[in-house]
């Protein structure tokens, strides 16, 4: 069993995105990101620290901006309105979810498509259904291809099943994965919870890619030996022993297939770091675009 290391693709790419920096830098060009979360969401706080120390080692421009709960639609809508016209804003992300009285497809729609670098505005989602390359892409599932292809797995002609049909992981991961090309052409299914004989479909899988938010979802009986397994899945069960109170998991029982599997990604340590490293990509590949047309 071979461990996919997260942390290390995630590396290569700062790697790579300090060097374009630097060049907008010599232009006098800083790439700016504004993350804004609405209430006191603790996992989503976590997130949202992550995102601004990484844009700080990056040297780029981070703009956090924390809002109370009770903050309206309409005072979200505005905000928004102000970002998208802000010259030292490339990116924006809104952090998910919102409080219930958001209408968080509002607010997504709201966000220009420009600096919309989660990749959920419907103009990128059909410019990725259309393999436009020109959008953008969502950052967990471009982190989990980037995952794949750091280790030489071929995606060409490979049985991939996503558990998982969400529009953050689930759906645009399975178009990532048909698209033409690198890391696509491959023959992907789509199940979820709500699948019949979930386990037989994904033992026929060469890659399995597990989105489906629920601890241990998925054990033994749902690998076949010498697959791939690629786990987005990040949740908190009790653990008693711990400071914290709580430990994190994936969706797949890592103790139950590491054995049986190709190769593997941890949970914490996996895909976690990717989807950092991606949302930073998009925001200086918007802050390159932006500067371009300009």
């Amino acid at each position: 069993m071979n461990l996919i290391d997260g942390k290390k693709a995630a590396a290569a790419i700062e790697q790579t995105l300090l060097e374009r920096i630097t060049l907008l830098k010599q232009r006098g060009i800083t790439p700016g990101l504004a993350v804004v979360l609405v209430g006191e969401n603790p996992a989503s706080q976590a997130y949202v620290r992550n995102k601004d120390r990484t844009c700080a080692r990056l040297g780029m421009f981070s703009r956090k901006i924390e809002l109370s709960a009770n903050t309206t639609q309409d005072q979200l809508l505005q905000l928004i309105n102000e970002l998208n016209v802000d010259p030292l804003i490339h990116g924006i992300l809104v952090q998910s979810p919102p409080p219930s009285h958001i209408d968080e497809q509002a607010i997504t729609q709201a966000i220009d498509p420009r600096k919309d670098v989660d990749g959920f505005h419907p103009i990128n989602v059909a410019k990725l259904a259309m393999e436009d390359p020109s959008g953008f892409v969502p950052c967990t599932p471009l982190g989990c291809q980037h995952l794949l292809m750091s280790v030489g797995i071929e995606t060409r002609g490979a049985n991939i099943v996503v558990v998982g049909r969400s529009l953050i992981v689930g759906k645009p991961m399975a178009l990532l994965l048909l698209r033409k090309g690198v890391g696509g052409d491959a023959t992907v299914t789509v199940a979820h919870s709500r699948t019949r004989h979930l386990a037989e479909i994904t033992r026929s899988a060469d890659i399995v890619i597990a989105a489906l938010g629920r601890p241990h979802a998925l054990g033994s009986e749902h690998i076949r030996e010498g697959a791939v397994i690629i786990d987005v899945g990040i949740n908190r069960v009790p653990e008693t022993s711990s400071a914290t109170g709580y430990r994190l998991v994936g969706d797949v029982d890592f103790e139950a297939v590491a054995d049986r599997c190709a190769a593997i990604t941890p949970v914490p340590g996996g895909v976690g770091p990717m989807t950092i490293a991606m949302l930073m990509q998009n925001t200086v590949t918007a802050c390159e675009r932006l500067k371009n047309s300009r």
